[in-house]
C-alpha cells in the first residue's frame, strides 16, 4: 500500500509539469509577469552567475534557448480559447528550426 501511496503522491506532485501545463502557463502569462516572477528571476540569475563564473558556452546557449522558447511559445501559439491551425504552427516551427540553426552553429561548426 505504501508504494501506491507513494506513486499517488509523486503523480499528484509532478502533474504541474506536463508540457499542456506549461504552455498554458506561457500562454495565459505576459513576458512582462514571467520576467518578474521571482522563482524565473532567481533561476535566471543562478545560470547567469555559473555561466559567467564558469564561462560555459553550454549554459549561455541554454538561457539563449528558454528565452526563445518563452518567446517563441508566447507569440506564436495561439490563445487557449483559439484552435490550433495551420497559420499559427508554421512561425511556431519555423522559429524552432532557427533555434535550433543557431544552437548547431554554436555547438558543432563554431570552434574557439
Amino acid at each position: 500500500m505504501e508504494k501506491q501511496e507513494l506513486l499517488t503522491k509523486t503523480k499528484e506532485t509532478l502533474s504541474p509539469l506536463e508540457t499542456q501545463n506549461i504552455i498554458q502557463f506561457f500562454q495565459a502569462k505576459t513576458l512582462q509577469s514571467i520576467l518578474d516572477s521571482p522563482l524565473v528571476l532567481s533561476a535566471f540569475v543562478l545560470v547567469l552567475f555559473y555561466t559567467v563564473i564558469k564561462r560555459s558556452k553550454f549554459m549561455l546557449l541554454f538561457l539563449f534557448t528558454l528565452l526563445s522558447l518563452i518567446l517563441l511559445v508566447r507569440y506564436t501559439l495561439p490563445s487557449p480559447d483559439n484552435a490550433l491551425d495551420v497559420h499559427s504552427t508554421v512561425p511556431f516551427v519555423g522559429g524552432m528550426l532557427c533555434i535550433g540553426a543557431v544552437l548547431l552553429y554554436f555547438i558543432f561548426i563554431k570552434t574557439e
